[in-house]
């Protein structure tokens, strides 16, 4: 039997006493800690489990219909004989498992299970009584659609597997689990379709997943910034959705998805260009309507990433390339206007970020009727004091709506920063700064990769049969029989 002086090797303890005593040196005297002992024959017998995270009444409740059983049974029966009855022919739940040390017990019993020692027993049971209340299925609010299936994702890992699971009726659907933070032991649930996921890419993420060494995982960013393949590229290579269909249609396609207890965004590796421009709406549509409004999601990101470095280019530099009649007005618009056109877009720009980030942050019911007024007002007071020229308010304003059209909001956050960049550059160089800096910035997307994928397939390297859903969404055609 195992005593108290191998308590330090992880054995359990042979006597209930010394078994507390363990216990409470691992977990303190923590208030939400319920030890409940108890006889059944001649064994003492200890529940331990956490208040709000677990409930053992089931289990309670079925060992006390055979109690009688326990009192008729001889004296010499071993605690052994005991815990095999008790999960074989008593505890009627379909998660009951053996635990033999302290460091296994105590990641079962903080996942929410229920521990049952019976003294002198050299294994104690862990039964799945799990009782977390969670956040019920919602409409995910980060990616809303028109049409389609208006389930988000919730907090709870196994809610979220299962919304996938129950779209792919699929015997090759297979599941990883892992906990990685070495304090809180955050569950992750890695998922892909074996026979279509390239082994290749799984290998290389089971091998990031695995280096992973962080103190907490809270969110599935703390994974995301770990196993990303360019750290400081502000586009992102790792894809994430709180839509369960957005999921599903990933692993189908043969990617592979990374769920992380305790958050509704689940991220997909790898992760290519065209991707952050398609929205789960494309394949609701008709074929031709959805290709016109991906083309549009396209321009629109052209547009919120160079129209206030070109506004600043030709009116700084170019001149000459502006038709004459708006020239005048531009001139006369900005006559009074004591700032250069760099300095009036940062405070336009600046001044719209603050609001944006102000609306995010205020109580729902005032924030977006104080961003909308807000933007408004002090553009109307900008232009009316001289500070800003109207032009300037109204290529600010295109360039944050077209932001806005972004189905990918990380996109968009990479689009804010480069836009800066832009300006910068045009304020010094003009369009010859533009165009170097647009070459710059295609040569780094063709050199990204996302788990040695190329970030820039089907454009770079060019793959024809993708072509089908890149820039365009082509109708889907019957099959002939």
């Amino acid at each position: 039997m195992a005593n108290g002086n191998t308590l330090s090797e992880g054995q359990l303890a042979d006597s209930a006493a010394s078994f507390l005593r363990a216990m409470k040196d691992r977990l303190g005297e923590s208030a939400d800690i319920v030890y409940r002992e108890m006889k059944l024959g001649p064994h003492a017998v200890i529940f331990v489990f956490v208040e709000g995270m677990g409930d053992p009444r089931h289990v309670i409740e079925s060992i006390l219909k055979d109690a009688d059983w326990f009192s008729d049974s001889p004296v010499g029966l071993s605690p052994e004989a005991c815990l095999t009855f008790l999960k074989e022919r008593t505890i009627a739940l379909g998660k009951v498992g053996e635990v033999r040390t302290y460091p296994e017990m105590m990641s079962q019993l903080l996942c929410g299970q229920t521990i049952l020692y019976i003294e002198g027993a050299r294994t104690a049971l862990s039964a799945g009584t799990e009782m977390l209340k969670q956040r019920g299925v919602e409409e995910a609010s980060s990616q809303s659609v028109v049409r389609g299936p208006r389930e988000g994702f919730t907090e709870s890992l196994r809610e979220n597997v299962a919304l996938v699971r129950r779209r792919i009726h699929n015997t090759q659907l297979r599941i990883e689990h892992q906990k990685l933070g070495l304090k809180t032991g955050t569950s992750v649930a890695v998922m892909y379709l074996e026979g279509t996921v390239d082994m290749a890419v799984l290998q290389e993420l089971r091998r990031r997943l695995n280096a992973v060494k962080i103190e907490s995982v809270l969110e599935s960013n703390y994974i995301e910034e770990l196993i990303q393949d360019s750290r400081y590229s502000p586009f992102p290579t790792v894809f994430n959705s709180e839509r369960p269909d957005v999921i599903a249609s990933a692993v189908l396609e043969g990617r592979i998805a990374i769920f992380v207890e305790g958050t509704p965004f689940v991220l997909v590796v790898p992760a290519l260009f065209v991707q952050f421009f398609q929205s789960s709406e494309d394949y609701y549509q008709r074929g031709d309507f959805a290709s016109f409004v991906r083309l549009l999601r396209y321009f629109c990101f052209v547009v919120a990433l160079i129209t206030p470095a070109f506004y600043i280019a030709i009116t700084t530099f170019h001149q000459e390339m502006i038709q004459t009649t708006l020239l005048m007005s531009l001139i006369g618009q900005r006559e009074g206007v004591p700032f250069p056109s760099f300095v009036e877009v940062v405070i336009m720009e600046v001044t719209f970020e603050i609001l944006r980030e102000a609306g995010i942050r205020l109580p729902k019911s005032v924030g977006q009727s104080v961003s909308i007024v807000g933007t408004l007002v002090i553009g109307q007071a900008a232009v009316e004091a001289g500070l800003v020229s109207a032009a300037m308010v109204i290529v600010v304003s295109i360039t944050a709506i077209s932001n806005f059209a972004l189905p990918a909001f990380n996109v968009g956050i990479s689009v804010r920063m480069l836009r800066f960049v832009l300006m910068a550059v045009a304020a010094a160089f003009g369009l010859y700064g533009i165009i170097v800096s647009i070459i710059m910035l295609s040569l780094h997307l063709c050199s990204l990769q996302s788990m040695g994928v190329p970030y820039m397939t089907s454009f770079a390297p060019f793959r024809w049969n993708s072509q089908s859903d890149a820039l365009l969404r082509i109708m889907r055609r019957r099959k002939k029989s």
